[in-house]
């Protein structure tokens, strides 16, 4: 795949999850412009993901039994429809319905993700989903410098607005732009195929050890970026929403940086820079608690936080998308289930969090997050899958998962 139409898949996922993390910067405008209590603003984020949850479940594994392009612009078409419904949202309540159906297709980043590993040859599959991935890394942080801008001076609602134009846009370039899912000629299957095959994921250990590793990598990112505005817009800090939403750049160096992740994952070192990148989220939060007493100080940590969460989650990927090269989109759409849990869960908490006991527990509870992760790798997260045995079907062998699991994909 060349360097543009890896571009043009990492300008679709960034706008596509843009739309899902677009309200973190302006949580408290929004919560007050719609009469939600500030303890539960973060739901509004988290109605994207649970909508984000279901669409990993019920569409994403679409994508292997039809033609993955025509299905991300379907996808970004309908997402347009939510993020309209959001900018036009009369209460609350057609905030969080808008949302939830953002969330529900912004799956098409998997989409895309699963269209670049299977399009690529082998010695650069790591490379391309690297790219495209930065791409998801740019919409969840740059959306917060884009939104706390136009947010203070045309409000909240022309975010909305400006990002289903940018979807409509990216659905007509991705037909234009990007060549037909040629597949290799296999036995076909249907929609129950490719949704009984991701049920079965479920029972794998492989599987089941990267997906929790999701789940507590990104319950510790959700935890900072959905409450990072609070803190921030309090005392002694008292930024503006555009001032807020520059620190998503702050973010974007650190997560840029780490694209290189790809080049580790194929050249076989995917499972210790998963291991490196845990330890190093957790040191990240020593320096991220300073916040009520310094600003230069997290924000060397949130470069950090996020160089290691785009390492750890661009190795998760490489080592699945390996394991079972046959189900690309099914197996990425059941690893981000665990995604879009720990996001949820991080961005219910924050909140809670600091409006119960300030930062310092919030920065304890995701440094928690990021333990847990570490301890999970530990166990059981140093073992590399081979795809021909991942492949396989049925149940799996016994003693699979330990040393070189077979059939653990």
């Amino acid at each position: 795949m060349d360097a543009w139409r890896r571009s043009l898949l990492a300008v679709v996922c960034g706008v596509a999850v843009a739309g899902v993390y677009a309200a973190q910067p302006v949580l408290g405008v929004m919560g007050r412009d719609l009469g939600v209590p500030s303890g539960l603003a973060g739901w509004i984020v988290a109605a994207g993901q649970c909508g984000y949850l279901v669409g990993l479940v019920l569409l994403v594994p679409v994508g292997d039994v039809v033609d993955r392009r025509r299905l991300m612009a379907v996808h970004l078409g309908v997402s347009a429809g939510g993020l309209v419904l959001t900018a036009a949202a009369p209460a609350a309540w057609a905030v969080f319905a808008g949302l939830a159906l953002v969330g529900l297709f912004a799956v098409v980043v998997q989409t895309a993700v699963a269209y670049a590993a299977s399009v690529s040859a082998p010695g650069e599959r790591g490379r391309s989903i690297g790219v495209v991935t930065s791409g998801v890394v740019v919409g969840i942080l740059g959306a917060r410098v884009v939104t706390g801008v136009l947010a203070e001076v045309w409000g909240w609602r022309s975010v909305y607005g400006s990002l289903a134009a940018l979807s409509l846009l990216l659905a007509v370039l991705v037909l234009a732009v990007l060549p037909p899912d040629v597949r290799p000629a296999r036995p076909a299957a249907g929609y129950a195929d490719a949704l009984a095959s991701l049920g079965t994921l479920f029972t794998r250990r492989f599987f089941l050890v990267r997906g929790l590793i999701a789940f507590f990598l990104f319950a510790s990112f959700g935890t900072l970026w959905s409450g990072l505005s609070l803190p921030l817009a309090d005392e002694p800090w008292r930024l503006s929403e555009s001032r807020i939403g520059l620190f998503g750049l702050v973010g974007l160096a650190g997560a840029l940086g780490a694209a290189r992740a790809g080049r580790w994952a194929d050249a076989g070192r995917a499972v210790p820079v998963t291991g490196l990148g845990l330890a190093l989220l957790i040191a990240s939060w020593a320096a991220i608690a300073r916040l009520p007493w310094s600003l230069w100080l997290p924000a060397a940590g949130i470069v950090l936080l996020d160089f290691a969460v785009q390492a750890v989650h661009v190795s998760n990927q490489h080592l699945l998308t390996t394991a079972r090269p046959d189900r690309v989109s099914g197996v990425i759409g059941g690893y981000m289930v665990f995604y879009s849990l720990g996001s949820a869960l991080g961005a219910a908490s924050a909140t809670a969090l600091f409006t119960a006991r300030g930062w310092p527990s919030t920065s304890l509870l995701g440094a928690a997050f990021a333990a847990c992760a570490l301890v999970v790798w530990a166990v059981g997260g140093r073992t590399v899958p081979t795809a021909p045995a991942a492949v396989t079907e049925g149940p799996e062998p016994a003693g699979a998962g330990r040393g070189v699991p077979g059939g653990a994909g």
